[in-house]
């Protein structure tokens, strides 16, 4: 049986591409995201006086609904010795008198009352800067007001990741689960970030981290002069922060579903965009090693959608001289290689990180995804995003 190619037609160009593409997606989930979906971390849980005190330091502005509901939280982990730093940012609810009369009934809890904001700090930077610099431990863990620890063990977890060369320790927060469109888009997103900057974190080459769920000490952070380099960037706190002081020694993930930290997600698809938007406008101040990983995932999930699409409708790149018409079912075998081992990491990977339900809508997903990051991409370079 002789096959016949056209070397010369845009079919077969694009047919080139989808196979380069198909390689490229092959190789981040089984040499990149396949450490997060078979992680396994076997170290001895520390003993009660191996763990050292910690502060936990969050930020609130006009957070008064979801304080009620999270210090209480937190005052329940399981942990020897701990604080709660928090910060009110000019909040102009009932955040700082509820923040006054906890302080009278619990020790643990430590507020930095801010009464003006500051022209020349942008975003959460200042309040954390002041949160960090009230903090009286060392070793410092991060969340966010909206957010919520699965159950008591939480600073155990953060904590127990933590060894003689660590000084950052990279989590992952799931959202709420919901019934809706909206917050099934927003897990996913997540989900495939998670894989991204965790498995990049495992392979030792950290890039980021997310201030919901994370944590370092307060020497790294004045040695390295805080985020005086990116103080005018609105966001950042956390992942270029992380980006410019994380190495391939002093960085440690914390990838326990049953320990995790919630996020209550928004519910409003056009503040979603907005926030993406933002947050891809720091990917220009991570170095070159992590900026080329994003890219490459980016740009190779966006093609292989692309010209397998763009390959069902043009002429056939090739054909079989007698006539029988092998074509579209070989581009439907690799676009399922493809699929199928995204699924197998995903399914894997979703366990790992406490995500639920996400599996039925993969495909459709991910293919939202590889059209709307250019999207979203583009807004960042825009510096459209928001506070």
């Amino acid at each position: 049986m002789q096959i016949s190619f056209s070397y010369n037609s845009l079919s077969f160009i694009i047919l080139i591409v989808f196979v380069i593409c198909l390689i490229i997606q092959l190789i981040y989930h089984w040499g990149v995201f396949s450490k997060v979906a078979f992680y396994k971390r076997n170290a001895r849980p520390k003993l009660d006086e191996e763990l050292e005190p910690v502060s936990v330091v969050l930020c609130a502005r006009d957070a008064y609904e979801y304080l009620v509901e999270l210090i209480p939280a937190l005052l329940t982990q399981d942990y020897p010795d701990f604080e709660i730093v928090v910060v009110n940012d000019c909040s102009d609810d009932e955040t700082e008198e509820y923040l006054k009369d906890l302080e009278r009934k619990e020790t643990r809890v430590k507020p930095v009352q801010l009464k003006q904001h500051l022209n020349f700090f942008n975003g959460k930077k200042f309040p954390l800067s002041m949160g960090i610099k009230s903090a009286k431990n060392d070793l410092i863990i991060f969340t966010d007001c909206n957010c919520m620890p699965v159950n008591d063990q939480w600073l155990r977890s953060v904590v127990n990741r933590y060894n003689s060369h660590t000084e950052i320790v990279i989590g992952y927060s799931p959202y709420v689960q919901k019934k809706s469109v909206l917050n099934r888009i927003m897990r996913f997103d997540a989900l495939q970030n998670g894989l991204l900057y965790l498995s990049a974190a495992l392979n030792r080459h950290p890039y980021m981290g997310v201030g919901k769920n994370l944590s370092y000490r307060k020497e790294l952070f004045f040695r390295n002069n805080g985020f005086i380099s990116h103080y005018t960037t609105t966001v950042g706190e956390d992942d270029i922060f992380i980006s410019q002081v994380a190495t391939k020694k002093n960085t440690e993930v914390l990838i326990d579903a049953e320990n995790t930290i919630l996020t209550t997600p928004t519910n409003s698809f056009k503040l979603w965009m907005r926030q993406k938007g933002s947050r891809y406008s720091t990917v220009s101040k991570y170095n070159t090693r992590a900026r080329l990983f994003l890219s490459l995932f980016y740009i190779s999930q966006f093609l292989f959608y692309a010209s397998f699409i763009a390959l069902l409708c043009l002429p056939p790149a090739f054909h079989i001289a007698n006539g029988t018409a092998f074509y579209i079912p070989i581009l439907v075998f690799f676009f399922l290689l493809r699929f199928g081992t995204q699924f197998l990491i995903y399914s894997k990977a979703s366990k790992r990180l406490g995500e639920k339900s996400l599996l039925p809508g993969l495909l459709a997903y991910d293919l939202l995804f590889a059209f709307l990051s250019p999207w979203l991409r583009l807004m960042g370079r825009m510096n459209v995003g928001v506070e």
